[in-house]
């Protein structure tokens, strides 16, 4: 029996409708799901390579056959082949069993139904974007923490201070990167002209490749001489001739007939003649220019270090207490109250929600998860800056969303039903996730969240659906503090001032989960519909 007749009764008894994971690294539920899916490209490539050692089996006995018939009948004594019976087995044998084995279709069919097993999982599998997507954000977090590309290679979590490695988290499963790995990150970057991450990461794909000899495998993309070639000209383009004319003429030592990078070696001898070299090297390295390089630095240090936290006894009004809100419906179960800042005010409620209730609410988002968008003018886009997906559960289709809506109400004193307080938005972060800094409340009068009709964001409730391993903190950036992901506990801040302008000190950012699964959920709640719950002030620039 041949693996393609396996296959194809595999097909009649276990044919599915498969959904489509587009921009799969952008959710790590998705990234989850595709194990499945590689386990039964596994299993598949193991039926291959059963039937084709039952079929290589069958060649060795052939071989085995006739290597004995040879050495004990052929080189024998001349009467054996008077033998009419030895005769004809050797005419039959060359004239249709040689026939049989070198034009066998078995092995073709064995290949074809590996294909046909792979071609039934290709629109589950991972597209190219979701590869360059995942190489970003392993990039981002090599910035945001600092982390060194070496370690990384380890599968280690490391940043240098003082000179000296320090591991930022020690996974409890790991794997370290092969030299392909490295040359894919590296050629995203390069294929960006991102030279300073590209550099970083082909030199470490070289030095792999060179670890190995520079033998090259057949599940590889790159070899060293890719590696080579694509370094060299990252080094050129950053400065640093002399690394771009030593590379070059290693890749010319092993690749003698190649005239591009002849000419190559040529021009960077030429160029390091007329000026002699200035920089070291790395010295040339610059970190590219990004949509929130003002605040760069801050927010960076914030995700490191969760910033200056404030301290109870700093600011006495900064408390811990169980919380009623004067609501009836919390007298007999008072919530966990943590006040984290003044300005902007923002409160922490530990365990808001239970485990059954954050598992339902993700069960039930998980269907409609989508890629996350933002405001760009009057229109919504997906941009680069916000890696999630996310779905919108509305309290009329899903019980414990009603039963939230009215829990956040009785805390804020807030009416939170549509259309003053949107649908709860569920979302999932996906390889290095995160938020660049930003506001929640509308910053431009044509902004979409005025479509709603019921006025701008007056406050965020944020619900943290999960725990992480390490990263993925909520950072303030120009209040210089930042909030750890609290397993089941929920984040409220206003958005706006009384008088309706909105809040500069609430820019905020959700920082790159480092390991982890990290899901939230956010209730915005608008200003049209709070006139007695949150009164003006008094005072028109309160």
């Amino acid at each position: 029996m041949n693996f393609l007749a396996y296959f194809s009764w595999g097909l009649i008894t276990s044919a599915v409708i498969h959904m489509s994971f587009g921009e799969m690294y952008t959710s790590l539920l998705n990234v989850k799901q595709a194990i499945n899916v590689e386990r039964k490209l596994v299993n598949y490539l193991g039926t291959y390579i059963d039937y084709e050692l039952e079929r290589l089996e069958d060649i060795k006995r052939f071989y085995a056959k006739v290597s004995d018939l040879h050495s004990k009948v052929y080189n024998g004594p001349a009467t054996a082949m008077a033998n009419p019976l030895v005769a004809f087995t050797l005419i039959k044998r060359l004239q249709s069993e040689w026939l049989n084995l070198v034009y066998s279709n078995e092995a073709s069919e064995n290949t074809q139904a590996l294909r046909s097993g792979y071609e039934g999982e290709e629109a589950r599998l991972p597209k190219l974007e979701d590869v360059q997507g995942a190489a970003k954000g392993l990039m981002r977090l090599q910035d945001v923490y600092a982390l060194q590309v070496g370690s990384l290679a380890k599968g280690r979590f490391q940043r240098v201070t003082d000179g000296s490695p320090i591991d930022v988290y020690m996974p409890a499963v790991s794997i370290p990167l092969s030299g392909d790995d490295c040359f894919l990150v590296g050629k995203v970057a390069y294929e960006q002209e991102d030279y300073y991450h590209s550099v970083q990461w082909l030199e470490e794909s070289v030095r792999l490749f060179r670890g190995t000899g520079g033998e090259w495998s057949p599940e590889n993309e790159g070899t060293l001489e890719d590696a080579l070639d694509h370094l060299a000209f990252s080094h050129f383009k950053t400065g640093n001739v002399s690394s771009a004319l030593s590379l070059s003429q290693e890749l010319l030592h092993r690749d003698p007939m190649n005239g591009r990078v002849l000419q190559n070696v040529e021009k960077y001898e030429k160029l390091l003649v007329d000026s002699p070299p200035l920089l070291i090297s790395g010295s040339g390295l610059r970190r590219p220019n990004s949509t929130y390089l003002r605040t760069r630095n801050t927010y960076e240090r914030l995700c490191q270090t969760q910033g200056s936290q404030p301290k109870q006894y700093e600011n006495p009004r900064l408390s811990c207490d169980y919380f009623t809100n004067g609501s009836p419906g919390l007298l007999l179960q008072p919530i966990r109250r943590e006040v984290l800042s003044l300005q902007p005010y923002v409160v922490l409620y530990h365990n808001f929600v239970t485990d059954t209730e954050a598992k339902d609410i993700k069960l039930s988002a998980q269907p409609g998860l989508r890629r996350s968008v933002v405001a760009s003018g009057e229109k919504q886009e997906t941009a680069d800056y916000r890696i999630s997906k996310s779905a919108w559960l509305k309290g009329s289709a899903h019980t414990i969303v009603g039963q939230l809506d009215q829990r956040i109400s009785l805390l804020t004193g807030l009416n939170v039903h549509p259309p003053y307080g949107e649908y709860l938005q569920v979302v999932n972060y996906g390889i290095g996730g995160h938020y660049e800094p930003h506001f929640d409340h509308a910053t431009s009068a044509s902004s979409p969240l005025f479509k709603l009709k019921t006025g701008n964001r007056a406050a965020t409730f944020m619900i943290y659906l999960s725990s992480v391993e390490a990263g993925g903190s909520t950072a303030f950036i120009y209040a210089n503090f930042s909030i750890p992901v609290v397993e089941n506990a929920a984040i409220f801040w206003w958005n706006l001032h009384r008088n309706g302008q909105g809040d500069g000190d609430t820019l905020h950012a959700g920082c790159p989960v480092l390991v982890g699964d990290k899901w939230v959920a956010n209730k915005w709640i608008h200003e049209h519909g709070q006139e007695f719950q949150r009164r003006c002030s008094l005072n028109p620039e309160e």
